[in-house]
């Protein structure tokens, strides 16, 4: 079972016992304060939320799909002294493993001995594939029922009954063509091919609002080929709610 965590951008794989998250983003803060914004490190709110996530399911294992850092190119001060403390913390608690996201510069230089580290192509386990999303993911993982991807760091721009326009943070659920997947890897036999993209866990990251002029100008490898059709994925909410397909945002 797949079970999204309401009101957190991460969500459960019972079958592995397996937490995933996406786009962490540590370091951001610095960024951000050189540009004159001063926001606390996050750090620790990010720590707390996790931890609670794990007691409340017994997970065995964090899974983060990606742009765990922030700064590219290279690696700034802050993230050299709070990437190691953060996963050195929470190796307390479960087991890690990483891909590589197009932040990630330089992050397997820096991450604690006993974390998993793949990279941008991702990883499988059983029947569940992980991947960040801004390049393909590996031949193997289209053996997989399930896929589950960051980097897009979905969200849908909505109004109230005041016309007043604010922005949610979304889960995406779509299933990618599998003829079109059979012929790019020249392979006979696929999964399900079931995909989830995950909401950034980094609300200051940003986001990338679906239903704007925006999404014809989207640069992502599966999105912008044959191999799904956005405008057919599924919209839910944190908090558990179907928006409806992204087909009926876009007017």
């Amino acid at each position: 079972m797949i079970k999204f965590i309401t009101n957190v951008p991460a969500c459960f794989i019972s079958e592995i016992k397996s937490i995933v998250i996406t786009d962490i983003h540590i370091g951001i803060e610095y960024e951000l304060y050189k540009s004159g914004i001063i926001i606390p490190l996050q750090t620790e709110k990010f720590l707390n939320t996790i931890k609670k996530i794990i007691n409340s399911t017994n997970a065995k294992l964090l899974i983060i799909l990606g742009d765990l850092k922030y700064k590219v190119p290279g690696i700034s001060i802050k993230e050299l002294k709070e990437i190691p403390k953060f996963l050195e913390n929470l190796a307390n608690y479960v087991k890690i493993i990483l891909c590589k996201g197009n932040h990630d510069d330089n992050l397997e230089a820096i991450i604690p001995k006993g974390v998993k580290f793949y990279g941008s192509g991702g990883f499988k386990i059983k029947k569940y594939g992980f991947f960040h999303g801004h390049a393909w993911p590996n031949k193997k993982l289209m053996e997989c029922d399930y896929l589950f991807m960051g980097h897009l760091q979905p969200a849908i721009q909505l109004k109230d009954k005041f016309n007043h326009k604010f922005v949610e943070q979304v889960w995406i659920k779509c299933k990618l063509n599998k003829e079109f997947v059979k012929e790019r890897y020249k392979i006979d036999k696929v999964g399900k091919l079931n995909l989830i993209i995950v909401p950034s866990f980094n609300k200051m990251s940003g986001y990338f609002i679906l239903n704007s002029e925006n999404i014809k100008n989207l640069e992502n490898p599966l999105i912008n080929s044959k191999c799904l059709n956005i405008l057919e994925a599924k919209i839910y909410s944190l908090d558990g709610n179907y928006f409806g397909t992204l087909s009926e945002f876009i007017k």
